[in-house]
């Protein structure tokens, strides 16, 4: 039996997900590290994405610190985190912080500078203060964008989670590293295909709301552009001469006052 059948075997014996070490709690364990590392980095970059893009300024810091950060090596700065901060959850938060920070600044930067100018000026000219037009018009069009780095970031994050289980975390890390320890490697490549199922069922899931929020394509879209039954009705009943009126009162005349006849309130 080689490597991949007995991980495959390992994965679907029923006994393997139970327990404190089982399957089902090291993917919550790995879940958890990556949405905590995941909502620091929107935390840090969003915001600081969208002031960048609405007013323009600071786009070299966005260029710069953006390359900066993805040429760090994430496990080297894990150790300067562990040496700093000693074992526990902070290391790895600020590591994947690291991975999930530049494509989220870059997404939302993007996203924010590329709204039509010509839909701002015209939520200016209308009297919307400057962070009304930001949070009302440049993020609902941005949101594409947005969702696109927050995709990214989720997925690198997701993906190198496993370096938790060198600060003495959990997380499906510690099958590759505990199965390359007792040199049973069968374990590893059962922690390798998990993350890698957690990552494309993310990534499905990110992807859809990708779709979802873009103009004219996704669900609210189609609602906008849903016909409207009784729009026919409403302007046959409005373009048929109304009862009780002059004109129909008298058929085939004109009415008094179209012909410029006085008024009889006037004569009196």
């Amino acid at each position: 039996m080689n490597f991949l059948e007995q991980a495959l075997s390992f994965i679907f014996t029923a006994s393997n997900w139970a327990g404190p070490a089982g399957l089902a709690a090291r993917i919550g364990e790995h879940l958890e590290y990556t949405v905590i590392a995941t909502f620091f980095s929107v935390l840090v970059a969003v915001p600081i994405g969208m002031l960048i893009g609405h007013t323009g300024r600071g786009t070299f810091v966005v260029v710069t610190g953006v390359n900066a950060l993805r040429a760090l090596p994430t496990l080297g700065v894990l150790l300067l985190g562990v040496l700093l901060w000693g074992l526990g959850l902070v290391p790895p938060t600020v590591a994947l912080m690291l991975l999930g920070i530049p494509p989220l600044l870059a997404g939302t930067y993007s996203g924010i500078a590329n709204v039509d100018r010509a839909v701002v000026d015209a939520a200016r000219s209308m009297g919307m203060t400057e962070t009304r037009i930001l949070l009302r018009v440049e993020t609902p069009n941005a949101l594409p964008l947005i969702l696109g780095g927050l995709r990214t970031a989720t997925l690198q994050i997701v993906a190198t989670a496993t370096i938790a289980a060198y600060a003495s975390l959990g997380g499906l890390g510690r099958y590759l590293i505990d199965g390359i320890k007792v040199r049973e490697f069968h374990i590893a490549l059962v922690g390798a295909l998990m993350v890698t199922a957690l990552a494309l069922i993310l990534d499905a899931v990110l992807a859809f709301a990708v779709w979802a929020s873009m103009p004219g394509t996704g669900r609210l879209g189609r609602m906008r552009r849903m016909p409207q039954p009784l729009l026919g009705d409403e302007v046959a009943l409005e373009s048929r001469p109304r009862v009780g009126s002059q004109s129909s009162s008298h058929p085939g005349s004109p009415a008094r006052h179209e012909r410029g006849d006085p008024s009889h309130t006037v004569e009196g």
